[in-house]
């Protein structure tokens, strides 16, 4: 197999994000479904960890793609079509929080949704051991509110990195940042939810290893039988 340059993969990217904005610039429809496929799910990550709201940070979602669509002919292919949006989800989120913010300052907050998977842990295999599935919960649950509690600085910076996987000199490039920035804003955000889970995984830790229901007694059956006496 031919070796192919990193060069060549990162022109053929941007060849192929011309060509899709091209194509929905003149009202393709498939375009459009095409680029929302490909990004949904990092635009949403994105503006949950700025907004910590999950119907908000669809609605910003929505919008962002909107203001996109309507403004494709200012894209140039500089930065990557993925960047390119993300950077107006970030602006609307931002914009979102400081209205909130503002809002705040009227009204008593409701409160936040804690609710999004914003990290997807694997699940087992069979829906027939429901304490691993609600342990796993609990640990997801637990990573999201520490996340959520992260400072704006920090929180954007981990949602990207650790959360979407974005890379420090990507990270850089979407939220205008040194990579040096990136990299203390990172070690800081790692730090903060590191010690909120140190400070709460204990309870959790008790049922990490469940051995109750379905699995206790599929267990006890099998001893019974192979001792040859009945339950």
């Amino acid at each position: 197999m031919a070796h192919i340059r990193p060069s060549t993969i990162a022109i053929t990217d941007a060849t192929a994000d011309m060509e899709l904005a091209q194509r929905a610039i003149a009202r393709d429809g498939q375009a459009f479904m095409t680029i929302m496929q490909v990004h949904n799910q990092r635009l949403y990550r994105i503006a949950r960890g700025i907004i910590r709201n999950d119907s908000e940070a669809e609605d910003i979602v929505q919008e962002a793609y909107v203001l996109a669509f309507a403004h494709l002919a200012n894209f140039r292919g500089e930065s990557s079509l993925g960047t390119w949006l993300s950077r107006i989800v970030i602006n609307e989120a931002l914009g979102r929080l400081r209205q909130g913010r503002r809002k705040a300052d009227v009204l008593r907050p409701i409160g936040n949704s804690h609710d999004a998977t914003v990290i997807q842990f694997p699940l087992p295999a069979s829906a027939d051991d429901p304490e691993r599935m609600m342990a796993q919960r609990q640990i997801l649950n637990l990573v999201e509110r520490a996340t959520d509690n992260l400072p704006d600085i920090y929180r954007t910076v981990f949602v990207a990195r650790v959360i979407e996987g974005l890379s420090v000199e990507e990270t850089a490039d979407l939220l205008g940042l040194r990579p040096e920035t990136v990299k203390t804003r990172l070690h800081r955000a790692r730090h903060l939810v590191r010690k909120q889970l140190h400070e709460q995984i204990g309870p959790v830790l008790l049922d990490a290893f469940p051995f109750a229901g379905r699995r206790c007694a599929r267990l006890a059956a099998s001893v019974m039988g192979r001792l040859g006496l009945s339950n």
